[in-house]
């Protein structure tokens, strides 16, 4: 599945400041991990926004966020945000820093 490259380089670019985010080619797109974790990532054209179990519900009540279906049920913690809630960088970076803020709460992934 392709993904939207104009929405990765936005990420990219608020990114760019933090050596702690990476990125790697996933689920048929791209993800960005912070210290080896997934905390956002694009698939076809919708951001996919690991919130976290306790601002999942919240999240969910954002206009153009939807549950993540991406096995064919819901994943708790994770939302899939359609294009119109990302159009602008105030809206991206919200969820950036919703995401980032997340993950920076769990143990760093391990080197391999």
């Amino acid at each position: 599945m392709a993904y939207d490259e104009a929405l990765a380089n936005r990420i990219r670019s608020a990114l760019s400041a933090d050596p702690a985010c990476t990125e790697k080619k996933m689920f048929g797109g791209i993800a960005f991990l912070h210290r080896g974790l997934m905390f956002v990532g694009v698939s076809g054209s919708k951001l996919m926004a690991r919130v976290g179990k306790e601002n999942y519900r919240n999240s969910l009540g954002h206009a153009h966020v939807r549950e993540m279906d991406f096995t064919g049920k819901p994943m708790q913690g994770y939302v899939f945000v359609e294009p119109p809630g990302i159009e602008t960088d105030e809206q991206l970076n919200f969820w950036l820093q919703r995401c980032q803020a997340f993950v920076s709460t769990l143990p760093a992934k391990a080197a391999k």
